[in-house]
């Protein structure tokens, strides 16, 4: 009969403890390494401008140059005649009217983000036609902003086909001013620009969902509006709150189609800062942009503690 020769060691004892130890550190390694380029992107694209603004932020200034001194000055400014509890003081108002943009721009382009994405993920059912209705919703991108916002002013000006179209029914008597050079100028351009990232997120969200979930609701006797309520929309809120994350923090920095929508004439966070920027004044910019990464950021912090992305996704 052949001999069984035992093992000297159990499985588990040093000698298996010895070899993982080399193993977990060639793991640490590679993951420093694969870690390595995006933590020095970050670093070096974020965390050192901002770092930089932060402290010209605290410099102070005249008409001619930039003096590296450290003072309060430029924070005074911004909140000075805000203790007023009459009146309210020039940045609260601008942030006012920055934030009312941002909250009906994000309503509207959740809303057609919404029916967009459902409507590509749960009514087309080719794979194929997804990609190109999607492929659609991308053409607009493939121009500047600035070209996609001008082709609106001979729509929407005083003598545009819109008045035109308008006034050749007998719907009014007269051009309409309100059409361009307006909030509702403004914020059709931004829901023209901004919607498609509302769209992504969700839709790549709904595309996850598991359908058979969907056929259960409707077995159950759910409608379908109550399978969009209880179903789509609980399991979607990850794709919302990374959409709203985008639309927010790009509509409250926007100057520029507040500049040209707004015919120059309606004041936001973003057009101060560009105009300081324009007179030289950079500790002045630098202070109004650190107030508006702040509120942005706690916007943000408020809409990530409703849901946790890094749990959901």
């Amino acid at each position: 009969m052949a001999s069984i020769q035992l093992p000297t060691q159990p499985p588990g004892g040093p000698s298996d403890v010895a070899a993982a130890v080399p193993l977990r550190r060639h793991w640490r390694v590679s993951a420093w390494l694969q870690a390595t380029p995006l933590t020095l992107t970050f670093i070096l694209f974020f965390l050192v401008p901002l770092l930089i603004t932060l402290i010209v932020s605290f410099w102070d200034f005249n008409e001619y140059q930039i003096i590296p001194a450290f003072t309060f000055k430029n924070y005074a400014a911004i909140f000075d005649g805000c203790s007023s509890l009459t009146d309210a003081c020039v940045t609260f108002k601008t942030y006012w009217s920055t934030l009312k943009f941002c909250v009906i721009v994000w309503a509207v382009t959740l809303v057609l983000g919404f029916t967009l994405a459902y409507f590509l993920s749960f009514h087309v059912r080719s794979s194929g036609m997804q990609t190109v209705l999607f492929l659609l919703c991308t053409i607009p991108f493939w121009t500047s902003n600035v070209i996609r916002m001008i082709s609106w002013v001979p729509l929407l000006g005083r003598n545009g086909l819109v008045n035109h179209a308008l006034l050749a029914t007998g719907l009014i008597d007269q051009p309409l001013e309100w059409l361009l050079y307006s909030n509702f100028s403004v914020v059709l351009a931004f829901v023209h620009l901004y919607t498609f990232f509302m769209i992504v997120p969700i839709f790549n969200a709904m595309m996850r969902i598991d359908r058979s979930l969907l056929e259960a609701a409707r077995d159950a006797g759910a409608s379908g509006w109550q399978v969009v309520r209880d179903v789509v929309l609980p399991l979607s809120k990850t794709g919302i709150v990374i959409g709203s994350i985008f639309v927010i923090t790009i509509v409250m920095g926007d100057f520029l189609t507040v500049g040209v929508m707004g015919g120059q004439q309606i004041a936001s966070v973003g057009k101060i800062i560009q105009v300081q920027t324009g007179y030289l004044q950079f500790p002045a910019a630098a202070a109004n942009a650190i107030i508006l990464l702040v509120v942005v950021l706690m916007i943000v912090w408020g809409l990530t503690r409703v849901v946790d992305i890094r749990k959901e996704l």
